[in-house]
């Protein structure tokens, strides 16, 4: 068991993520009407809109099941980082710190998918005309997380 990840830091990480999320979502929800937009930077943008769908409203206008759809997958996915998360090695801190990420974010969305049917998206950056799809703290987490998973893989060397 010595050579095992304790995960309870990470676990910690993933819970801060999570509380981060739903707050900035919450202060968004009391603050903005939908679609109103506070100019922050001339590249950057609060704005409240909402997402029913995926990535980049993948399935947006799908009738209602992907809710459902999402709210399965995501709890499936989610068990699959937590196991993955208990199972690490305790070399594989960055691994961790990656999961902790992306399941934080992932359960972030979940709760507003479980609450309110759909995805609360605030942050909003744009050159001149072309607008990225909004996002939020918990996409900027699992983005994040992802990105240093992909490089702990490539780090990792075979002997």
């Amino acid at each position: 068991m010595a050579d095992r990840l304790r995960p309870e830091r990470f676990l910690l990480l993933a819970l801060l993520v999570l509380i981060l999320d739903q707050l900035t979502k919450a202060w968004m929800l009391v603050m903005f009407q939908p679609y109103e937009v506070l100019a922050v930077l001339p590249v950057f943008n609060l704005t409240l809109v909402f997402n029913e769908g995926a990535a980049f409203s993948f399935l947006h206008d799908a009738g209602g099941w992907q809710r459902w759809f999402f709210i399965g997958l995501t709890s499936v996915i989610s068990v699959g980082l937590l196991v993955w998360l208990l199972r690490l090695k305790a070399s594989e801190r960055l691994t961790g710190f990656s999961l902790a990420l992306i399941l934080g974010g992932a359960l972030g969305n979940l709760v507003d998918r479980l609450r309110m049917g759909k995805v609360t998206d605030f942050l909003d950056f744009h050159w001149q005309q072309w607008h990225w799809p909004a996002f939020n703290l918990a996409d900027s987490a699992i983005t994040v997380g992802v990105g240093l998973m992909l490089y702990a893989s490539l780090r990792q060397t075979d002997s």
